[in-house]
C-alpha cells in the first residue's frame, strides 16, 4: 500500500473499520484494494453475518463508532432488509452480507486479483 496521506487516511479506516466489525462478531472479514482497479473507492471491506438481525447489529456498532471518529457514512442503502449493507465512507465501502447472500455475490472473487485481498486477523 501506498503511503501518501490520503493512503495513511485511507488505511487507517480499514483498521478501524475492521475492528468495529469484529467487536459484533461479523465473519470472514477481508480488505480488498481496489485503488487503480476502480474510481468508486480505495477498498471494499467485506464481512458475513449469521442472520439480518446479527447483519443489522454490524451495522449500527460500525455506524456509531465511525460517527464517534467523526466518520460520517455518504451513504448507506440495504439495512431494511438486512441481507446486504453497504456503507459508502468515500475511500472505503463496507459490504456487510449475510453469510447466504455474499455466496450468491461472490465479490471477495470478483474483485480478487491475486494479491489486492487480504484476510483481516484481529
Amino acid at each position: 500500500m501506498a503511503k501518501n496521506n490520503q493512503s495513511v487516511n485511507s488505511e487507517g479506516t480499514v483498521r478501524n473499520i475492521c475492528e468495529f466489525l469484529s467487536e459484533k462478531s461479523a465473519l470472514d472479514i477481508k480488505i480488498i484494494e481496489i485503488k487503480g482497479m476502480s474510481d468508486i473507492a480505495d477498498y471494499f471491506v467485506v464481512c458475513s453475518g449469521r442472520s439480518a438481525p446479527q447483519v443489522k447489529a454490524i451495522f449500527d456498532n460500525l455506524e456509531e463508532k465511525m460517527e464517534l471518529l467523526g466518520k460520517f457514512a455518504l451513504r448507506k442503502e440495504g439495512m431494511t432488509e438486512g441481507r446486504w449493507i453497504a456503507v459508502d465512507y468515500g475511500d472505503v465501502i463496507v459490504h456487510i452480507f449475510h453469510k447466504d447472500t455474499r455466496e450468491i455475490y461472490s465479490l471477495d472473487t470478483l474483485w480478487d486479483n491475486g494479491r489486492n485481498v487480504v484476510n483481516y486477523e484481529d
